[in-house]
């Protein structure tokens, strides 16, 4: 078992409704302020109201997608906190972790720590998930889509990538947050750059369960998972309540042109 996470006076679980992209991407930084102001961590489970195309912080974008084809599709754009590469987020189910950071904690450490608790989660609900250990070293954040390959140490099954995460830190707090897919409708990005190709077929829910399990199922398997991992189950966080409103300084981040296309 894992030890308590030092520096959290209490974890708290949060099941968002659907919801735009900048608002997503709001709700999770906002949770990372709260985190260094109030010591406690947030496991977050939320879906998106509108397909979107999320494009990692420092990923090349600027001139090199058909912005004709991605209105044609009726797919929004937003560019994360985090790093990594281009992600569709539709028929996915997508987790975040805002929490304290423990002094000295390197990166690679709070990654496992929280790809430990998503695998736990996934194999409450029946998937027989792993860690990926990949011999390549891990993409740059270039055109080719997050779920091309497995980096080393995402979750895979059957030797295909099933999560897609990344790690950002701002001062005393950090966040992770990640991509589970349910079905397979990544290859549609290939439609929105001349750059790239189809990635190969990534592992899906529905591929391990037979079924689409929901976002309410992945929040209570992490719910469990978290409670074995770090001592204390998540007491809930209601997704109306203040402390789960995104600021509205992010929001505006969010949705500026000048921020999504930066680079």
């Amino acid at each position: 078992m894992t030890s308590p996470w030092p520096g959290v006076h209490r974890w708290r679980l949060l099941h968002s409704p659907p919801a735009d992209g900048p608002t997503n991407m709001a709700i999770d930084h906002s949770l990372v302020t709260r985190a260094a102001r109030s010591g406690e961590a947030v496991i977050r489970v939320y879906s998106w109201a509108v397909p979107t195309l999320s494009l990692g912080r420092n990923q090349r974008a600027r001139g090199c997608y058909d912005l004709g084809a991605i209105a044609e599709r009726g797919i929004a754009v937003v560019r994360r906190p985090t790093g990594g590469r281009a992600i569709l987020h539709h028929r996915e189910v997508t987790y975040s972790v805002t929490a304290p950071l423990p002094p000295d904690e390197p990166l690679a450490r709070t990654y496992a720590r929280f790809n430990g608790m998503l695998i736990a989660a996934l194999r409450q609900l029946g998937v027989d998930a792993q860690l990926a250990a990949p011999i390549a070293a891990t993409p740059l954040p270039g055109l080719a889509p997050c779920f091309d390959s497995p980096a080393r140490g995402e979750v895979e099954w059957h030797g295909r990538k099933l999560a897609g995460s990344a790690q950002w830190r701002d001062g005393s707090a950090l966040l992770q947050h990640g991509s589970i897919l349910v079905d397979d409708d990544q290859w549609l990005l290939a439609t929105l750059t001349r750059e790239t190709v189809a990635p190969p077929a990534a592992a899906t829910l529905r591929d391990a369960l037979g079924h689409a399990p929901t976002t309410a199922d992945l929040a209570d398997a992490l719910a469990t998972a978290a409670a074995a991992a770090f001592g204390t189950p998540p007491e809930p966080l209601a997704a109306g309540a203040p402390d789960a409103q995104p600021e509205a300084a992010l929001v505006r981040l969010y949705c500026d042109d000048n921020w999504t296309w930066r680079r």
